[in-house]
């Protein structure tokens, strides 16, 4: 599934496990585990602002060649979002989800008026929130990292979004889930993009592969008549198949979607996988 309608974000090149991107006026070198070809593109040629290095620690730093601003905006539709490069190689959006906004919007404007309320789980910096609260859901927002809710806040705010249709929690997100649960808190969707691997202020280690089925069949139980499910994966080597058994061994009778996002490259032609998605709807 190619994501669509970017504008001012485009892949320039990939190859030799890296791609070089355009965020509008920006032109950024990242590693990408994925393009595991050889480039393309001669990177050298290109007038880029930054170039992200990893370390031998496992770690990294942007390698600045020219002058760029700290924090930016790019489009999308009608929507907005800031961007801004980290110390952990991301920049704050991950555009390859567009195709995702597609499908849930889609379902919120069939809902016959009815507002949909999201509980949008690893929320990270809200363009999910963003896109369909906009669109009339009521997203509760829930994320362990402070600034992260913080920047989904200011991307709500960047395109208008009623604060009435939001509700910001800086949480560990099982530990929400449960006491959503024992609260008689019920929700009528999910989203959940849960890390690879992460560990928890108390020291909780959290691993996909160990973790994620329990996760959404506990999530499952705030669930009152679900119109949807979703699970986003960027942890390589799991498989939309996969994904989809976890949906559909969780969830009550419906049906199940599963496939690769992808992001489409300008000039070899190519669509670069992004991870995958699965996608429960009633």
């Amino acid at each position: 599934m190619l994501a669509p309608d970017w504008k001012e974000y485009k892949i320039l090149g990939s190859g030799d496990g890296l791609k070089l991107e355009k965020w509008k006026d920006v032109m950024l070198l990242r590693p990408d585990p994925q393009a595991i070809w050889r480039a393309t593109v001669d990177y050298s040629k290109f007038d880029m602002h930054a170039r992200y290095e990893r370390d031998r620690s496992g770690g990294g730093r942007w390698i600045v060649k020219k002058p760029m601003p700290e924090e930016w905006q790019i489009g999308w539709r009608d929507m907005k979002f800031w961007i801004k490069p980290t110390g952990f190689k991301h920049t704050g959006l991950f555009p390859e989800q567009a195709v995702n906004w597609d499908k849930l919007s889609k379902t919120i404007t069939e809902a016959g008026g009815k507002q949909i309320k999201i509980l949008n789980l690893f929320a990270y910096t809200g363009a999910s929130t963003a896109v369909l609260a906009k669109r009339g859901a009521h997203v509760t927002h829930v994320d362990a990292a402070k600034g992260m809710v913080e920047r989904a806040i200011a991307n709500c705010k960047l395109n208008g979004v009623p604060q009435e249709n939001t509700r910001f929690i800086i949480d560990d997100c099982k530990k929400f889930v449960m006491r959503e649960i024992k609260r008689g808190k019920t929700y009528d969707a999910v989203i959940m993009d849960p890390p690879s691997y992460g560990r928890g202020a108390g020291g909780e280690v959290w691993k996909m592969e160990d973790d994620i089925f329990d996760l959404v069949k506990l999530t499952a139980e705030a669930l009152d008549c679900p119109k949807f499910f979703l699970i986003n994966s960027y942890t390589t080597g799991l498989q939309p198949q996969t994904m989809s058994n976890i949906l559909s061994l969780a969830m009550p009778r419906g049906k199940v979607t599963a496939y690769e996002v992808c992001l489409p490259t300008e000039r070899d032609d190519v669509a670069l996988p992004c991870g995958c998605s699965a996608l429960f709807t009633a």
